[in-house]
């Protein structure tokens, strides 16, 4: 088996587009939720809380016939990529075209703009605003295929439409691409743009914080005080490579990805359990040959709403017991659906190099009925750790697990 190191990142998030800034609102207890008056023209959606990306902008050489079939999500993915690419140092390499680099990359949906022209055809009988590139802007692999045509990439694309774990299903299936011989370079990641729609997915199960005039106070995983999730947007791209394939070349080699596992419930679409999230963390590490012991911090998936977080807490316990540290990022961020994975993997690697780890901000009573983990709080915690995993728990009962040791 050939072992995967990650070359290249950058991210998109709503407390920053770069690691320096991400970081400072990290370690300042700093959020991304803001109080979205746009969707004050929902009278029946119950929050008014969301968490956009700040200050994203194009170069000038993202032309109009560059970009003409891309809504939101697949240019804040086609960017993060160049931008990745360029850490890697291989932006200008013609390995990349030459049909040794896939890409493997995730969100939940197109662009819900290219939706709701489609949405208007079926309900107006009016097909005015559909043009050549409607489709290409709002089909679920968009991101994928966007990014594969801007950087003429000739590998595998494995699009990773899966709500919650889009993100790290499109890491998690690029380190086996690479892992079985099938590539020796990735593009990996996902990404995710904000909208009304998806925070009245969770409106409707009653799954959102409606604390509108207190946005710096929500979410809050495991608290009891808890009212629920905030929907973000942002978008990650984590480049791998086969390890002799990047030592060859003098790359710089932030963190190896060991293990990775995938599953699902199998009993509903909406409920998660306990069950599967403890089997999906237990494989990745057998999949490591790691055992508990030998992690030293957990991402949390931490979504702040009540079963997620009851559920994910009791896996976890059952696994690790009660002397890990946990934290979650999607208490800086929101929850970034497609982009989770990918940008707390990129999170969870740059901590982990420098030795500290964000707290979950907003944690100051820990529900009860969580179990007794040790969850990193306040100024955060100085960790000194090899390894670190991420996990992530998606709608459809589907579960990834990934984990990571330091780079050479």
């Amino acid at each position: 088996m050939r072992r995967v190191v990650v070359t290249g990142m950058a991210g998109f998030s709503p407390i920053g587009n770069d690691w320096a800034t991400i970081e400072h609102h990290l370690r300042n207890g700093i959020t991304g939720i803001r109080t979205v008056t746009e969707w004050d023209k929902y009278p029946d959606l119950n929050t008014r809380l969301g968490a956009p990306v700040p200050d994203f902008e194009l170069p000038a050489h993202y032309t109009r016939k560059r970009v003409r079939s891309m809504g939101r999500v697949a240019l804040m993915s086609t960017r993060v990529t160049e931008l990745a690419l360029a850490d890697a140092g291989l932006l200008d390499d013609p390995t990349i075209q030459d049909g040794r680099m896939g890409v493997s990359y995730g969100s939940s949906t197109g662009s819900p703009d290219a939706v709701a022209d489609f949405g208007n055809m079926l309900l107006n009988h009016a097909s005015g605003g559909i043009n050549a590139n409607s489709y290409l802007k709002m089909m679920s692999h968009t991101a994928a295929v966007n990014i594969g045509v801007f950087f003429s990439l000739k590998g595998r694309v494995i699009p990773t439409s899966s709500a919650c774990t889009s993100g790290s299903q499109g890491i998690g299936y690029a380190y086996e691409a690479i892992k079985y011989g099938h590539q020796d370079l990735m593009v990996a990641g996902g990404a995710e743009e904000l909208c009304a729609t998806e925070a009245a997915v969770f409106d409707t199960l009653y799954a959102t914080s409606t604390r509108n005039d207190e946005p710096q106070l929500t979410p809050r995983p495991f608290d009891r005080d808890r009212d629920g999730l905030v929907i973000g947007e942002g978008a990650c791209t984590l480049i791998l490579e086969e390890r002799q394939h990047a030592l060859a070349r003098g790359a710089r080699i932030h963190a190896e990805i060991v293990g990775f596992a995938t599953n699902s419930d199998g009993s509903h679409v909406t409920q998660p359990e306990a069950e599967t999230m403890y089997r999906a963390m237990a494989q990745a590490l057998e999949n490591a040959a790691l055992c508990p012991d030998d992690v030293g911090y957990i991402s949390a998936h931490g979504t702040a709403t009540d079963r997620g977080d009851i559920a994910e807490s009791q896996a976890t316990y059952r696994l690790f017991g009660d002397s890990t540290p946990i934290s979650a990022f999607k208490s800086f961020t929101g929850h970034t659906l497609g982009a989770c994975g990918a940008l707390e993997t990129l999170v969870a690697i740059e901590m982990m190099k420098r030795g500290w780890f964000h707290p979950t901000v907003n944690l100051d009573n820990i529900d009860e009925a969580c179990a007794p983990l040790d969850y990193i709080r306040g100024a955060g915690r100085q960790l000194e750790v090899e390894c670190v995993m991420n996990n992530n728990f998606a709608f459809g009962g589907i579960n990834t697990s990934l984990l990571l040791v330091r780079g050479d």
